[in-house]
């Protein structure tokens, strides 16, 4: 079964080779791997280019695409639409997979067929201290326990709901919530299988960008037909990102 693996990357020269590694030591190796960049200016296409003839000797589909964008969520629907694999990850370029990430999504699927997987993750932060994000299916509907760098999606639930909004920066749990409104089937392992650099957007402790990031997610939850005691949620979630750090 063809898995197909997709990294966005844009100016990504310090971190990317982790996350390309990462795909080329997978234990399982029907896979197909996109690289989709946003025209970097640094040396990220070219540290990308450097793997071609080692991922060709291991048998891996290979493919890099470097044009303008835009945005993350762009880029990550140009990546879902090039793909040919029945079910998708999408792991960014400050991230990177354990070895085992691929054959236990495909052994799980082969044992009961799922729309949607994920599992839990490993937060690394800046003064090296980790965290283990566990994962689970809350009945009190939030992102806390769903970890999307872990997650794996059929193509034909990407086909049949639609891809990302490109509407803002938690356009990946607006398509979480659209999978769980919808019925489909959700898989979840408790299973560390990817690593999560944080620093990045989502992390951010500036003012201004945490009532962005509350704005867009209650946007999100509303948009979604959740009711309006969801802001409180938003709130929790910035709070709790300021004090673990």
């Amino acid at each position: 079964m063809l898995v197909s693996i997709i990294t966005v990357c844009y100016n990504s020269e310090e971190t990317i080779k982790d996350t390309i590694e990462s795909v080329l030591n997978q234990t399982y190796t029907d896979i197909e791997y996109l690289v989709i960049d946003g025209l970097s200016k640094d040396n990220t296409v070219g540290i990308a280019e450097s793997y071609i003839s080692v991922f060709r000797q291991k048998g891996i589909q290979y493919h890099i695409s470097s044009e303008k964008d835009s945005g993350i969520y762009d880029a990550m629907n140009k990546g879902i639409k090039m793909s040919s694999g029945e079910i998708i990850g999408i792991i960014n370029s400050d991230d990177w997979y354990e070895p085992n990430a691929v054959q236990t999504i495909v052994n799980a699927y082969k044992k009961s067929y799922f729309d949607m997987f994920y599992a839990d993750i490993r937060l690394l932060k800046k003064n090296g201290d980790a965290i283990i994000k566990h994962s689970k299916m809350d009945k009190f509907v939030t992102s806390r326990h769903w970890n999307h760098p872990t997650s794996f999606v059929t193509k034909k639930t990407y086909n049949e709901l639609g891809c990302f909004k490109c509407k803002g920066i938690h356009d990946d749990f607006d398509f979480f919530l659209r999978v769980r409104k919808s019925g489909k089937k959700i898989c979840i392992v408790n299973i560390v299988l990817a690593n999560f650099r944080a620093g990045g957007t989502s992390n951010d402790k500036s003012l201004e960008k945490a009532k962005q990031r509350i704005r867009d997610r209650y946007r999100i939850y509303r948009e979604n037909g959740y009711g309006r005691i969801y802001l409180i949620e938003c709130l929790a979630i910035e709070i709790a990102k300021f004090l673990i750090g």
